[in-house]
């Protein structure tokens, strides 16, 4: 079973498989993410442009996932696509966030 969302910490959750994954946005996960997708900057640009792609999100969602029990890549992929962009989002931002404001 795993342990909740802290918010205080800036995780989230994430279903997968009707399984709930925390999303844990340390520093070391951002910046694989970073690699991949490029500047977090412009990744906030972007999401407040309404632009991000469904792969961006996947792709941060995927790296933001504690390493222990992470799923496939595809299984994020399919989780976003079964809540939804707009419901998506909310990982995203609580994500984003926590990379602008820090944890306070």
């Amino acid at each position: 079973m795993t342990r909740p969302a802290n918010r205080l910490r800036g995780e989230a959750s994430l279903e997968i498989d009707g399984t709930a994954h925390v999303l844990r946005p340390s520093f070391e996960n951002l910046v694989a993410a970073e690699e991949e997708i490029g500047s977090l900057f412009a990744l906030v640009e972007r999401a407040s442009e309404g632009a991000l792609t469904a792969r961006e999100i996947a792709a941060l969602l995927w790296h933001c996932l504690a390493d222990e029990n992470r799923p496939p890549r595809d299984k994020v992929g399919e989780a976003v696509l079964a809540m939804g962009l707009v419901a998506a989002t909310g990982p995203v931002r609580t994500i984003l966030a926590q990379v602008l404001q820090g944890r306070g």
